[in-house]
């Protein structure tokens, strides 16, 4: 089995867990952990003795988003050999972005591709990025204080995962969309969003006891079992839309107040960027008149 250094994966009793494991960063997508996270996913669907996978985070979030981090320094890379230099794709054309965004829900979608079911366990703060990958699980279990949803809606581009509608309807969708308003746990569960939640102390357990019944239904009827309703989901436009979603998202890139927080966040910082969105909606990017949400030194990130 490979080594990761962004998850951590674990099989027993029937169940692979696989832990986003950068609490540092509040598990902040790079692209490192979106490509180990693909790896442990298919492995787990190979292992014959794996029946599900819970998919969770370590520290105090499921995860935050993506990782900013590279934002301001995207540049065309390439490779050079003595006969030949390739020159690979940055993000300055419509063609790129939508490109890049397309390498990344390629690896994200194992989620909904693979046979066996995937359970994600939700707490703290499942935001951005983090919704991409949960709301692509078969089964959302949330702590009752979680707090989801999209704040770069506001300012950075469209949602690339358009699960949303699926879970909870139009209505709710575009609610969450134009405002880019986050919501608890016990709030998606009544909207649909997420399956069920429960207060965070007894949210394992709850996933755990989940499995524990899938684990006794055979691997073969377990996959029949989700294929269907998948197929269900594709009939409904479903995998068409993901794929439409990373072009729309590219789209929106194109909007005015995205190319103003690439500036902010490349001559004052992402912290700068971050406050200038979210400042006049009073909530950071946390849910409304909730916590700001900190780095372990303290700072806003």
């Amino acid at each position: 089995m490979t080594d990761f250094n962004t998850i951590m994966y674990e099989v027993d009793r029937g169940r692979a867990r696989i832990t986003l494991n950068r609490p540092e960063k509040l598990n902040a997508l790079s692209l490192e952990l979106q490509t180990e996270l693909n790896t442990a996913l298919w492995e787990a669907d190979n292992d014959n003795n794996v029946h599900a996978v819970i998919l969770r985070g370590n520290g105090r979030a499921f995860s935050a988003g993506y990782d900013l981090t590279p934002l301001s320094n995207r540049k065309a890379a390439g490779a050079t050999s003595d006969q030949y230099t390739a020159v690979y794709r940055g993000g300055r054309t419509f063609d790129d972005d939508a490109w890049q965004l397309e390498k990344a829900q390629r690896l994200r979608m194992a989620i909904f591709d693979m046979h066996k079911p995937v359970i994600a366990q939700v707490h703290g703060y499942c935001l951005a990025g983090g919704t991409d990958v949960a709301l692509l699980c078969d089964i959302i279990i949330a702590a009752d204080d979680a707090t989801i949803g999209f704040p770069p809606a506001r300012a950075m581009g469209s949602l690339p995962n358009q699960m949303w509608v699926y879970h909870c309807g139009p209505q709710w969708a575009k609610r969450l969309f134009l405002t880019g308003d986050t919501i608890t746990g016990a709030e998606a569960a009544q909207i649909g969003l997420v399956l069920k939640s429960v207060p965070a102390t007894q949210l394992a357990q709850e996933v755990e006891s989940l499995v524990d019944r899938m684990v006794m239904i055979d691997t073969d009827l377990l996959s029949a079992n989700k294929r269907i309703v998948n197929v269900a989901l594709e009939l409904m436009g479903a995998r068409t839309m993901q794929r439409f979603g990373v072009e729309n998202d590219a789209r929106a890139h194109l909007a005015p107040s995205v190319r103003e927080f690439g500036r902010i966040a490349g001559e004052q910082g992402l912290k700068a960027a971050l406050h200038w969105r979210d400042a006049k909606f009073g909530d950071g990017r946390a849910r409304v008149n909730g916590p700001e949400i900190r780095d372990e030194n303290g700072r806003l990130i």
